[in-house]
């Protein structure tokens, strides 16, 4: 007969299987021996490796890693030696007795199958690469990426073939992290992306940005089109679209998404949610008392739009592993979902969302003002200082911060991470006026970004700063550019008329006091200015919120192909 741990309620010499070796299920083994080291604990992962750097594979295959061996942060070996954990890789759990608790196991080295016993089981099978089944789909010369058997796979392909082209499928993470590392190893890089911008989970005109600079990185794009079918030829690959143009290359790579590994959860008879992945409560418990649940193939509640999404990120998938155990140690703990906080690498940018994008609060019904800043990552005097370009989402009742986009060089990673602190605590624009951050003028300035965002957010809520945006803007509209009359020349929106700020006290009677008058500058601080000065001459104005860059996006985020694109595009065109 087992016995209770004196202080948490738990039976010691339990028998707690795990499956699935990489983020959840190796967080799940380390946390539960830490707490508990009487617990028999096996680990099943049906690859040869654990715990690898599964998002460092991109840049392996790049380059940027050199040594495969860092992918790998545990060996079986030491992994087992350190946690005193039976770690069986290359076993596959293909079946789950729930009535007898016993989990059927496939030996993939020597064939045999096997049962094992449990007292409580943790499911952590992941998401595999989503595959459609298309015609030519199972060349030698298409390639997935989700482990490291497939990016030695990708990594011999292009060392012993020396391919010149490549294809990749999808604009998302992976797709966009893969064209990059593939133009790092000499290859012309084509994307195709069936939605109208890369990166769907950001909003159209902030997609635009990294739409631009991958053109700037010669990364051929097409926008609003899928494959229909991969045909072999003598020379290499040819890739139909649905469109009809045909695309010609030495490989391809699939990066249209991952499917929730349920697998095994529905074979055992467990509740799936309504998105297609693993039903799980608040302890990750499954409908099974003695099933839980982690990681990427497992249903979590969205805090900001409500209900049930799937978030395959390894940064939730890390801290639910940990949360399982405490949860199975007896510690009280709740999972309250995830706001898909993410960061990526596009060349020489970082892009970056956390909680809702403005499509979403749409499809949902969630009312919602948005703002745009351009502020530098550090004080503009101090050399280096890089734009970022902001947008952020919140209620248009209290100010609660929903969502939020950046896209710039440097500073990205530290304003995403406070503004989903913000959306997790629920925090308002008015808060983050208040924000006491670290300064100095290497990293940042006295008035952050951050405070910049509740400045800006302040402004509009309380009535200090009508505001309007540039798809409102109408022909006929009166606009005033208070910009330089260098700057004006340089580029403006249609039909506006240029007074500089500086000299607007002296020009009023040249604007109309019958008319409303939208005003915007570069980034919209010149024009918040302006906007106080009419105010208070009684003209009625709006401050077109994030000036001419946010415009130039706005304007622009329909345009993929400018002349030199659609040179680079003939580099991989073999007709219709």
């Amino acid at each position: 007969m087992t016995k209770k741990d004196g202080g948490n309620g738990f039976e010691r010499g339990r028998r707690i299987l795990i499956v699935g070796g990489v983020a959840g299920g190796a967080s799940a083994a380390a946390r539960l021996r830490r707490l508990d080291e009487a617990a028999r604990i096996t680990m099943f992962e049906r690859g040869p490796h654990i715990s690898f750097a599964n998002c460092g594979l991109p840049y392996y295959i790049g380059g940027t890693i050199t040594d495969r061996e860092e992918l790998l942060l545990q060996t079986p070996e030491a992994f087992s030696s350190r946690f005193n954990v039976d770690v069986r890789v290359r076993h596959e759990v293909v079946g789950i007795d729930r009535a007898a608790r016993h989990v059927q196991v496939l030996d993939h080295e020597t064939g045999r199958r096997y049962t094992e016993p449990y007292d409580k089981l943790i499911l952590s099978p992941g998401a595999e690469p989503i595959r459609p089944p298309l015609p030519g789909i199972d060349s030698p010369r298409i390639f997935t990426l989700r482990n490291v058997p497939d990016a030695d796979a990708i990594d011999a392909f292009i060392r012993e073939h020396g391919p010149s082209r490549a294809v990749v499928v999808g604009a998302g993470y992976i797709g966009l992290e893969m064209a990059e590392n593939l133009r790092d190893r000499g290859l012309l890089v084509a994307v195709v992306e069936m939605a109208d911008q890369v990166l769907p989970v950001l909003d159209k005109e902030m997609a635009w940005y990294v739409q631009r600079h991958l053109a700037e990185k010669d990364v051929a794009l097409w926008l609003s089109d899928g494959v229909a079918a991969f045909e072999e030829t003598a020379s290499g690959l040819v890739v139909r679209l649905k469109s009809g143009m045909q695309v010609s290359c030495d490989m391809a790579i699939l990066a249209i998404g991952v499917r929730s590994e349920v697998a095994l959860a529905r074979q055992a008879g467990l509740a799936l949610g309504t998105r297609g992945g693993i039903a799980v409560d608040e302890q990750l418990r499954t409908s099974d008392a003695d099933i839980y649940a982690i990681g990427d193939a497992i249903e979590v509640n969205d805090p900001v739009l409500g209900g049930p999404t799937l978030i395959p990120l390894a940064g939730p998938a890390n801290k639910q592993g940990r949360m399982v155990a405490d949860i199975l140690c007896g510690r009280s703990r709740r999972y309250t979902g995830s706001q898909g906080t993410g960061i990526l690498k596009v060349f020489d940018l970082a892009v970056a969302m956390t909680g809702a994008n403005e499509k979403r609060l749409a499809e949902k019904g969630i009312a919602c003002e948005k703002l745009y800043i351009h502020p530098a990552h550090h004080v503009g005097y101090y050399p280096g200082a890089h734009i970022m370009h902001v947008k952020v989402l919140f209620a248009p009742d209290d100010g609660r911060v929903l969502g939020a986009q950046i896209v710039g060089r440097d500073g990205v990673d530290r304003r995403i991470d406070l503004l989903a602190t913000a959306i997790r605590a629920g925090m308002t624009v008015f808060d983050l006026q208040e924000w006491e951050l670290a300064y100095a003028p290497p990293y940042g300035s006295g008035k952050d970004a951050i405070n910049m965002i509740g400045f800006v957010g302040a402004n509009m809520l309380d009535g200090t700063m009508p505001f309007a945006h540039f798809e409102d803007v109408r022909d006929g509209d009166f606009v005033l550019d208070v910009r330089t009359a260098r700057e004006f020349q340089r580029g403006a929106v249609p039909g506006a008329v240029n007074i500089y700020v500086d000299e607007l006290r002296s020009r009023l009677d040249e604007l109309p006091r019958d008319r409303l008058i939208k005003v915007y500058c570069t980034v919209g601080v010149r024009s918040h200015i302006a906007c106080r000065i009419l105010l208070q001459h009684g003209f009625d104005v709006r401050n077109l919120c994030g000036g001419y860059l946010t415009w130039s996006a706005e304007a622009h985020k329909d345009v993929v192909h400018d002349e030199s694109h659609e040179r680079l595009m003939k580099e991989f065109c073999t007709g219709r």
